[in-house]
């Protein structure tokens, strides 16, 4: 089986995010970036999969510019065979991710296509979906627990009323939760080892695929501050102020 994984580079879950003064973007510079951690649980359970005998190679894809190579060989070491980066400086919005995508999977026709249930810095939640009906495959979001079974897979994911089990056809397209896996660190010989792993480079032009932004920025601002709590030394001091101060009885 081949496992196509998406891996997406994000700003770094750990950083506090600042925005330019000039309100035009997010500012990146000398910021920490890392592979979106919802991303990094799909390569958790590709490996997972090699490691049972399922898989049998795993491609690990991100779209971008030159740097996201980075994240590519970040996905090498934790355990994929070979990456492919579509490099573009466009701004890519959802469905131009999944078109992209859609192409790559015709040239690698893999079984099974894991990503991140979203990102965490656009958080849209809507390539993988976009990208099975694209691709024409089958798809379960938000997957909590993945077992392939022959021709089969399986999926777990939380919905409003409990678990719930899909059964899906292969090829699928799967989007990956938290709860799906703790991802592993990458050792230093990984690491080492990563770097002689192939990566091919491709451009949406090679693709046949038009990435031009439907989407105009109009300006970004950093979210309201949010206000100290204070300690209340009783029941009565707190109901009286909700009722005096917040008003909200």
């Amino acid at each position: 089986m081949k496992i196509l994984v998406a891996v997406k580079r994000v700003i770094d879950y750990n950083v506090k995010v600042r925005v330019k003064a000039d309100n035009t973007d997010v500012d990146l510079t000398n910021v920490k970036m890392a592979i979106n951690p919802f991303c990094e649980i799909a390569v958790e359970e590709a490996v997972r999969l090699k490691e049972k005998g399922v898989a049998t190679e795993i491609v690990a894809v991100s779209l971008g510019a030159k740097e996201c190579q980075e994240q590519i060989r970040t996905a090498l070491a934790l355990g994929a065979d070979r990456g492919i980066q579509v490099q573009t400086d466009q701004l890519l919005g959802s469905l131009a991710v999944a078109k992209l995508l859609k192409a790559i999977v015709d040239e690698e026709k893999p079984d099974l296509v894991l990503l991140g249930k979203q990102s965490i810095d656009s958080d849209n939640g809507q390539t993988g979906q976009m990208l099975a009906a694209l691709a024409g495959m089958s798809q379960a979001t938000y997957a909590s627990e993945v077992n392939v079974d022959g021709d089969n897979v399986n999926v777990t994911r939380e919905v409003d009323g409990g678990l719930q089990t899909l059964s899906l056809k292969l090829p699928a397209v799967i989007t990956t939760d938290l709860r799906l896996n703790e991802p592993r660190y990458a050792s230093l010989p990984n690491i080492m080892k990563a770097k002689r792993k192939p990566l091919d480079v491709k451009t949406p032009e090679d693709l046949g695929v038009t990435v031009s932004s439907t989407l105009t920025t109009i300006k970004v601002e950093p979210p309201a501050e949010r206000q100290a709590g204070i300690k209340v030394a009783s029941v009565d001091e707190l109901v009286e102020k909700l009722k005096n101060e917040a008003k909200v009885i």
